[in-house]
């Protein structure tokens, strides 16, 4: 039956030594587990490092790729909010509509609806970022 702790001896600086000599003085641990828990605690301290370097630029990357798409969408956002300002002032001393002018407005919605479904299906884009768009 193998014993459930392995024996290690290792040299520590006199200085450090103390520090372990007055750590175990409390009897609820043992220097055993303090060094235990120290070289766990380095080791995972080191696990993470690891991760770090390995998918630390991917991360980045990430990171930097959806601050572009946060800034995308604050331009996209800011531009369709001044357009509809723009349409409302633009419109606004109209005649109320009647049923006929509703129906065409609404048929004019639906293709828009339509269009900009096919133009999303497609990948194709309206605006020039180099996407095989039209504009």
């Amino acid at each position: 039956m193998k014993p459930h702790r392995i024996r290690h001896q290792f040299l520590l600086e006199p200085a450090l030594s103390a520090k372990l000599e007055t750590l175990s003085r409390n009897p609820s641990t043992t220097k055993s587990a303090i060094v235990a828990k120290a070289v766990e605690a380095f080791m995972e301290r080191r696990g993470e490092n690891e991760l770090d370097q390995r998918y630390g630029r991917r991360l980045d990357r990430l990171s930097r790729d959806l601050d572009h798409i946060r800034t995308d969408v604050e331009v996209i956002l800011e531009s369709l909010a001044l357009f509809i300002r723009f349409s409302i002032t633009l419109h606004a001393h109209t005649p109320i509509p009647d049923r006929a002018t509703q129906a065409i407005a609404q048929e004019r919605f639906d293709k828009f609806v339509e269009q900009v479904g096919r133009q999303i299906a497609s990948g194709k884009r309206s605006l020039g970022n180099g996407n095989g768009g039209e504009g």
